[in-house]
């Protein structure tokens, strides 16, 4: 804690947070969080601080508190060595809903995840369509704003999608132990 600094202040802090991010949508909210974590990290990502961040459990649907097996969006994208941009947006998806427990996404946060990695994908609504038409769908579109083509469309994976990239993970740790 900063000198100076006692627990109330701190409690005061997080109420005014909790309070002002309660109206936005999931969304609106980890852009708000995501824009914080930079202004007061001095990093464009809040990857920095992943390993402190209470986060779902990568293998529970409920909400039980655990710790993600990953610290950064780059030990999980090795752990998992996606191959298609399919499964690149996949596994950058599973970073933000799981890992980071955002509840729903935009597309543009799964591509600069995977733009800092070196990995974007060409079209990254392209390969989320792909995730929503496989049966069972791995990704369900949530929202869409805007009456154009280009028009912002939020996500959220579904079981089938988790339940995928943790046998990505399970396929990748298998063939590392042989």
């Amino acid at each position: 804690m900063e000198p100076g600094m006692s627990d109330d202040d701190e409690i005061d802090a997080m109420k005014k947070i909790a309070i002002a991010l309660e109206p936005l949508d999931d969304a609106a909210r980890f852009r708000a969080l995501q824009w914080a974590m930079s202004r007061y990290r001095g990093t464009k990502s809040i990857e920095g601080v992943a390993l402190t961040m209470p986060r779902m459990s990568a293998t529970s649907g409920d909400s039980q508190a655990g710790i993600a097996p990953f610290g950064t969006f780059a030990e999980l994208f090795h752990a998992t060595s996606p191959s298609t941009e399919g499964e690149k947006a996949l596994v950058a998806a599973y970073w933000v809903q799981v890992c980071l427990n955002v509840g729903s996404f935009p597309a543009q946060t799964l591509n600069d995840e995977l733009k800092d990695l070196g990995h974007g994908v060409g079209n990254i609504t392209e390969a989320l369509s792909q995730l929503k038409d496989d049966r069972p769908a791995l990704a369900l579109q949530l929202k869409k704003s805007g009456t154009s083509k280009q028009a912002r469309k939020i996500y959220k994976l579904t079981q089938e999608g988790i339940k995928r990239v943790q046998g990505m993970m399970d396929r990748e740790s298998s063939s590392s132990e042989s």
